[in-house]
């Protein structure tokens, strides 16, 4: 096996993890077998407990592990789905390592950070690459050169380049700044970050030179003797206005071969057609749509976080531009609702994303008050499914107070309640991997309008709750017209709802975002977005 790694330099939020799947899809495309593994510096066991404002999205796999947002970006350019080897956060590996020493696994022997950690470091990078019968693992190794949070896997890199010398290579993404006083490129802070990987015993192999516009012979030279590569080992990576073309940049600038060559391995075939077919759909795409995102995890004072929704707004991109759509999204925030509706008029479609809590709620539920009652294309995910049952329960049924009880523990119709053993674990403050999570497989109601976009009559979709559809009210709202057209295959969870005689009311207590690819993207995102354009 064939070992990659991938570092980041000078600032985070560069683009590793795009730049991990962009080099993935292209060895896929050459005919290797690939495995991604994200290496996240951070010491909570998962992400699930994380605050999306400061880490992002929770991506969850479909054997329900919760991971960065990095591993959403390697399932949409590889096209495949991953399992719980495609993470290892340091916290993770912390955790392995003393549970192995309280089971008496290392013999009495001392267990320290070198070998122990990074002997555990390797072993999950091995179990990643094995799970897919890969050719080639990649390492994405989270934080930025010259941290203290990440020299564990930089050592293990290290390590590993000793004994597997000719099967593991090293890729820097490092940037190059263009400060507005000067206007001109400087490579200074590139150098020094592939000095602080010199530092730790690292000499990368090839540089992806991240900047607003593309590297000239100047500074590709500079960086070049600098670092003590060949020119050709240094690849301009400049900002693009779409993720999706970064692998077709990366092919341009020859980076696949050089790959190639440095691994002593031979191409198998070029085939990039699809991709390619689907980037000209982007380029050609002219209909503009307009689509509001109704949420909370939006903005903290002047900062706006997309990244809590991003696998979301990608769902969005997919679909638009299969059916020949431009996109615009704006975030709504639910917060400023409560007083105002009027900024709703402006979208042809609104979906409420996933979310927790009671703050902002009342704005999200006025929001699907709008759609329903103005023939607004609506889409509910996960909680915003179980808030349009409660808004349909308020304002339909006359069911005053009706809640979930989430928000209120002592309402009168508890609509959306938790279930007994999630109860039980929240009691004992069991929070972390507790939810229900990853992919559970529905069945669809015949005639339904989710039936007719899936095309099939049972599908599979992703997870990420705690609390659920409750069933004593499942007959007072189908005989007023909430049309339950997805449930467990057994029959005692809803998992869809729809509404009639509406251009388009969906909501879903899975995540179906989770599971759109660019080359596939989502049924119930076509549906949405297909209902959306008619709206003028």
């Amino acid at each position: 096996m064939k070992y990659i790694f991938v570092s980041g330099g000078v600032i985070s939020g560069i683009g590793k993890g795009i730049a991990t799947a962009s080099i993935g899809l292209l060895l896929k495309s050459a005919g290797f077998r690939v495995a991604p593994i994200k290496m996240d510096p951070y010491l909570n066991v998962d992400a699930g407990t994380m605050n999306p404002m400061q880490h992002g999205e929770v991506f969850v796999l479909d054997d329900g592990t919760e991971t960065d947002q990095d591993l959403g970006h390697y399932e949409r350019f590889l096209g495949e789905s991953l399992n719980k080897t495609s993470i290892a956060t340091q916290g993770s590996i912390y955790l392995s390592v003393i549970q192995k020493e309280r089971n008496f696994e290392y013999e009495g022997e001392c267990v320290d950070l070198v070998p122990s950690i990074t002997e555990e470091i390797v072993q999950r990078i091995s179990e990643a690459g094995k799970s897919k019968g890969a050719d080639i693992t990649l390492i994405e190794i989270g934080g930025t050169a010259g941290e203290y949070q990440n020299l564990l896997f930089l050592e293990a890199n290290r390590l590993l380049k000793l004994k597997r010398h000719d099967d593991v290579i090293h890729i820097h993404v490092t940037y190059l700044p263009i400060p507005s006083f000067l206007g001109e490129m400087k490579s200074k802070p590139a150098q020094m970050s592939v000095r602080d990987l010199n530092a730790v015993g690292i000499q990368p192999d090839i540089i992806l030179a991240r900047a607003e516009r593309p590297l000239d012979a100047s500074r590709i030279k500079k960086l070049a003797v600098s670092t003590g590569l060949e020119l050709e080992d240094i690849i301009s990576a400049p900002d693009v206005a779409n993720v999706y073309d970064v692998p077709v940049n990366f092919e341009a600038g020859n980076l696949t071969a050089r790959i190639l060559e440095k691994l002593n391995l031979k191409r198998k075939r070029k085939d990039l057609k699809e991709w390619r077919g689907f980037l000209e759909k982007v380029k050609t795409a002219n209909e503009k749509v307009k689509i509001g995102i109704v949420g909370k995890y939006f903005a903290t004072g002047d900062f706006t976080l997309s990244d809590s929704y991003i696998s979301v707004i990608e769902a969005i991109k997919h679909a638009s531009f299969d059916l020949g759509f431009l996109p615009e999204i704006d975030w709504v925030d639910s917060g400023k609702l409560e007083k105002d509706l009027s900024q709703l008029k402006a979208y042809q479609g609104i979906i409420v994303p996933g979310g927790f809590g009671a703050r902002d709620i009342d704005g999200k539920l006025a929001a699907i008050k709008y759609c329903r009652e103005e023939k607004v294309p609506y889409l509910g995910l996960c909680y915003g499914m179980q808030l349009a049952v409660v808004e349909y329960a308020r304002h339909v049924l006359r069911m005053d107070g009706a809640s979930t009880t989430e928000v209120d523990a002592d309402t009168k119709y508890p609509v959306i309640h938790i279930m007994p053993d999630q109860k039980k674990k929240l009691l004992a403050r069991d929070y972390g991997a507790t939810m229900r999570l990853g992919a559970w497989d529905c069945l669809l109601k015949p005639k339904s309008l989710v039936k007719k976009l899936y095309g099939k009559g049972t599908v599979s979709e992703r997870h990420r709750h705690r609390y659920e559809f409750n069933n004593e009210f499942v007959d007072l709202f189908l005989t007023n017209g909430l049309d339950i057209t997805g449930t467990s295959p057994d029959g005692k969870l809803v998992e869809i709802i729809e509404l009639k005689n509406h251009p388009f009311f969906v909501g879903t207590q899975f995540h179906p975002e989770l599971k759109s690819r660019p080359l596939e993207p989502h049924p119930l995102f076509l549906g949405f977005l297909k209902a959306a354009s008619k709206i003028k």
